[in-house]
């Protein structure tokens, strides 16, 4: 009796102290029995400092490792809290770290406009970053929810649920699918594994890492053993039945020119401290004119960036269809093209009512060629919040805020993914700048382009935005068997093939050209036909083992 007295009286005086017990299955695992109370206490000050340092994994850094190291760390931080609301605490300090350091291009961006303070950049990162935040906060929530009488349950819950929440993240409210964690795998063998599982795929699976590397800390061995075998039997899945696709980039065939046409990529150097200032529009024609002359003869695809010429292609109706204008955007565009040649170009469209009123623009992709007919148009349909157009207008421009890049009025968005016919060259799919960051939404699957056109103004995100960016670009062509032809004004320009793998790149800040050839697209890849289907069961298989190991646990305790 006075033992049973004993041992209960310690259990409520853990309860008292906040400290983790293991009375019955209710309660977490005791992983930290005997440490100091300020281990649990402090930890997510501690998941902020991990976050942090998580996220020199993404691109510029590129220390992959980190990724899912920090992971082990949080599946420990989990681990030791007494109740959810701690649990999901940590979790968003952890995200708050992560997102606050690899978002800081966003404040880079403020500093390009003149109608807010640019320190208004910052508070935009900081309070961006308490949003985003809540999913590795549900994340963990999960983890600890369907972990607590389980190591392996806790990293298999972590695992699947990071991915789902990241999923809705990349839906929620527009969404912001900016640096899933599965992107710090670009650089690596495994970037092969998302034509299968995709990246939300490749995210679970660099949490389970961290989770294995968390058991075998924890002298799991056997169990750990067995989840590090999981994944990395997961992240060596053999390579889908491609054609053969080439490992370099080289000049232009000397047979078969339609099958691999000739392409130009002009990178102009162009910074955004320029785009828009009086007399731009010269310079920047002679720029891309003379960036354009000569290189390989025709038939040639040219590629030009994201609204390139500061002046309007066309006028629009409402409904989007061309009103007869003489524009002299387009006959000086074309002046450098040759016989034979296509030029692929970012440029604007102004919306006029009936009465003339210009009532807004779009962001453009044009085909055309060198008579100045325009043989496709691609409107830009995932727009920028803040960016390109300003959420509930009347309110936020009473109070003083307005959208980051000049325009007339909001850009009116296009009706999604499409292919264009660009003839003897086949049919090109689009993605203008930040749409090609969303998995499974970058390809019209009825209509199967050749390749990715990607035309992107980086020149707002200092020296982090464009290398995440352009490794975003990599995991979609491995995801969608696809080449991604890039092109922007200040770099990262480049071809990637259809595995993901550069072929050939401009740096940062320098002007230049690419002179290659189109590479060849793979045969549709397991995620080309089934989407984020394949990510989402692997993640709810997860979850689902999870479950099962926290709920036997819970019995065999019971009896």
């Amino acid at each position: 009796m006075e033992a049973v007295t004993r041992s209960s009286r310690a259990e409520a005086n853990g309860r008292n102290r906040g400290t983790p017990v293991q009375s019955d299955a209710s309660t977490p695992l005791d992983f930290a029995r005997g440490e100091r109370e300020w281990v649990w206490r402090y930890s997510p000050l501690i998941g902020l400092v991990i976050g942090l340092l998580s996220a020199f994994a993404f691109e510029p850094v590129g220390w992959w490792p980190l990724m899912p190291l920090a992971f082990a760390g949080l599946c420990e931080l989990v681990s030791r809290q007494p109740s959810l609301w701690r649990a999901l605490l940590t979790g968003w300090a952890f995200g708050l770290g992560q997102f606050v350091l690899g978002l800081n291009w966003i404040a880079t961006s403020f500093t390009y406009q003149a109608a807010m303070p640019a320190w208004l950049g910052w508070v935009a990162v900081v309070l961006l970053s308490f949003y985003l935040a809540v999913y590795p906060a549900m994340a963990a929530g999960l983890a600890w929810r369907f972990g607590r009488a389980s190591r392996t349950g806790l990293a298999l819950a972590l695992a699947g649920g990071w991915a789902v929440t990241e999923y809705l993240r990349a839906l929620v409210f527009t969404g912001f699918a900016w640096n899933p964690v599965g992107v710090a795998l670009a650089d690596t063998p495994w970037l092969n594994t998302a034509k299968f599982i995709g990246t939300y795929g490749l995210s679970a699976l660099v949490v389970l890492l961290g989770g294995a590397v968390w058991l075998l800390v924890g002298r799991r061995w056997r169990t750990a053993g067995a989840v590090a075998a999981a994944a990395l039997l997961l992240l060596a899945l053999p390579p889908a039945r491609d054609r053969a696709l080439p490992s370099v980039a080289g000049p232009a065939p000397a047979v078969n020119p339609v099958d691999r046409p000739a392409i130009r990529i002009v990178q102009p150097n162009i910074g955004q401290e320029d785009k828009w200032r009086e007399g731009l529009g010269e310079e920047a024609y002679y720029r891309l004119g003379r960036l354009s002359a000569g290189g390989a003869p025709p038939p040639r695809l040219l590629f030009w960036p994201e609204v390139a010429i500061p002046e309007a292609f066309q006028i629009l109706d409402r409904q989007n269809r061309p009103v007869p204008a003489l524009l002299p955007a387009i006959p000086r565009a074309v002046q450098s093209l040759r016989s034979g040649d296509l030029l692929l170009t970012g440029a604007f469209a102004l919306i006029a009512d009936p009465s003339g009123t210009i009532a807004g623009n779009t962001n453009s992709v044009f085909a055309v060629d060198p008579a100045g007919r325009t043989l496709g148009r691609y409107d830009k349909a995932h727009l920028v919040p803040y960016g390109e157009y300003l959420p509930m207008r009347p309110l936020l421009s009473a109070i003083g805020l307005s959208q980051l890049a000049p325009g007339i009025g909001d850009t009116i968005p296009g009706p999604g993914p499409r292919s264009i016919d660009l003839g003897a060259f086949g049919k090109m799919g689009v993605q203008v700048c930040y749409e090609i960051i969303f998995s499974g939404q970058v390809v019209d699957g009825r209509d199967r382009p050749k390749f990715i056109f990607n035309p992107s103004n980086d020149a707002w995100f200092g020296r982090w935005g464009p290398p995440q960016h352009f490794a975003q670009a990599r995991l979609r062509a491995a995801e969608e068997g696809l080449p991604v032809i890039r092109s922007t004004p200040t770099g990262i320009s480049g071809v990637i093939d259809a595995r993901g793998q550069v072929l050939s790149s401009l740096p940062w800040r320098q002007a230049g050209v690419i002179d290659t050839t189109l590479p060849p697209p793979a045969e549709p890849t397991p995620f080309a036909r089934w989407g984020n289907l394949l990510p989402m069961l692997l993640a709810f298989a997860m979850l689902l083992t999870a479950v099962v190991l926290d709920g036997r646990r819970r019995y065999r305790r019971a009896i």
